[in-house]
């Protein structure tokens, strides 16, 4: 196995635990379910730095959406280097 293809395969990971987290939130917006505590631990290390630089918009956590474009943005360049 290739190291991009290692790669690709943690980004797209790391997309489906974003998508969990993201549907969890709506349904309970505290995490007290198992699997949503876990993708909040893998998740928020990386959202919260981002926070810092871009606050909500109007109640909405738009650092979510920038997260979810850097990583598409990636996995592209991933897949052309590959």
């Amino acid at each position: 196995m290739s190291i991009a293809t290692l790669l690709e395969v943690v980004l797209y990971a790391f997309l489906i635990c974003l998508l969990v987290r993201s549907v969890f939130s709506w349904i309970e917006p505290y995490p007290r379910n198992r699997i949503h505590q876990v993708t909040f631990n893998i998740t928020e290390p990386v959202l919260r730095p981002i926070r810092r630089f871009i606050p909500p918009f109007g109640g909405i956590d738009v650092s979510f959406i920038v997260l979810w474009v850097a990583i598409l943005l990636l996995l592209g360049v991933v897949r052309q280097t590959a």
